[in-house]
């Protein structure tokens, strides 16, 4: 708090340190909770959808979803469906020379699914499937190409059985990881041509529909919505089967889980750097009014209120604070544009599902963290300021 030429005091810096380390600490936080609700929110729809509809257990006959033109005109006049497409999911056995495993076969015609695969692809690529000579040509995981000591563009025989085995040898057009073990190790995507002659369904069928939204925060009550109006068409008799649905909180419960116990962790981190930077800067404010104690008795005796002074006071804290806060933002600031560019720290992918620290610049959550921070440090400051109405100048004219 010193002025002109003369260097700030020992406690002054501890001060700014203090309160440029605690938001800067507190930005990260929140930009790296953000970054992995992102992150794992991305990976969880990207095996599945916002929604997935299947037959429900309940109905009568199979569970092979036909999208008839009344069920396609139900699903067409919800306003919330941002796109929706059928998917054929089956049991396959993958059986090389040395080895085999059980994996699922699911047709890769959601477009957002393509898009994740591609966006994990570290070989290869995504076939086309509109085009008939990729018909044979599957995306295998990582892990389950290591299993089965698998590579790009090597051959692996598909079988399914059902009444009977059907077998087809699938070329391996690209590998893909997610780092979600969980689902890596199940899936494998190929045509919808492939799948049907494996099952026998004909174009219009599936046996599952997956379907987007417009507005994943309001996923749960447009789930509602949705199934309501397909039951209220079952009651009415416009369709004959009874549809049950499970969204992408229900089916990544224990990952949606896991983030939320990150908030929890947030708000611990916020509240211990807020009393951190608080509890640095009323000490340094403290140790500045006992330095200045003779010149507080000074202005009073001249006539200064014990309010203006306490202004001043309150003002060069708050100077202190600014340029803390200040450091502390451009500080971390350009490190998380940094790690979001190059991701220069790395995590274990075992543990967390992702490589790399995630980061999120949402600047509008950073701008009113440094507002709740100047609140916060301004009422902070109110009441050891209240000290120099103790001070008499008398008291300090006598003592000098």
């Amino acid at each position: 708090m010193g002025s002109g030429g003369r260097k700030a005091s020992p406690g002054v810096k501890v001060a700014t340190a203090a309160i440029a380390l605690s938001v800067a600490v507190m930005i990260a936080s929140i930009a790296i909770v953000l970054g992995f609700k992102r992150e794992i929110t991305d990976k969880v729809l990207g095996f599945t959808s916002h929604i997935v509809m299947t037959v429900s257990a309940d109905s009568d006959g199979d569970n092979i979803i036909t999208m008839t033109p009344t069920l396609k005109k139900i699903l067409d006049s919800q306003d919330c469906i941002d796109d929706y497409s059928l998917q054929i999911s089956i049991p396959t056995i993958l059986k090389t020379p040395n080895d085999f495993k059980g994996i699922f076969l699911k047709t890769l015609e959601d477009k957002a699914m393509r898009e994740f695969l591609r966006s994990n692809l570290i070989s290869g690529r995504i076939p086309d499937y509109s085009q008939d000579s990729c018909r044979l040509e599957i995306v295998l995981s990582r892990m389950a190409a290591n299993q089965l000591g698998l590579k790009q563009d090597d051959k692996v025989d598909c079988f399914f059985i059902n009444d009977d085995v059907k077998v087809r040898r699938l070329k391996i057009a690209g590998i893909f990881d997610s780092h979600f073990d969980a689902y890596d190790n199940l899936m494998v995507y190929g045509s919808r041509s492939l799948a049907e002659a494996f099952t026998g369904l004909k174009p219009n069928q599936g046996s599952s529909i997956l379907i987007n939204i417009t507005d994943f925060n309001n996923l749960d009550e447009e789930t509602i919505a949705i199934q309501n109006n397909l039951n209220e068409a079952l009651a009415e008799g416009l369709i004959y089967k009874k549809y049950y649905f499970e969204n992408a909180h229900i089916q990544g419960a224990s990952y949606f889980h896991w983030l939320s116990m990150l908030d929890t962790n947030v708000i611990v981190v916020l509240t211990l750097m807020m009393i951190v930077g608080c509890i640095t800067l009323i000490s340094g404010m403290l140790t500045i009014i006992l330095d200045k104690k003779r010149f507080i008795g000074l202005i009073k005796a001249l006539g200064a209120s014990n309010g203006k002074v306490r202004q001043v006071f309150v003002y060069l804290a708050l100077r202190v604070a600014i340029l803390g806060m200040a450091i502390g933002n451009l500080f971390i600031l350009v490190l998380l544009l940094i790690q979001d560019k190059y991701h220069i720290f790395h995590l274990d992918a075992s543990s967390y599902y992702i490589d790399f620290v995630p980061v999120e610049m949402n600047w509008t959550a950073f701008l009113i963290l440094n507002i709740g921070v100047i609140a916060v440090i301004y009422l902070t400051l109110i009441f050891p300021s209240r000290i120099i109405a103790n001070i008499s100048p008398s008291e300090t004219m006598r003592s000098e």
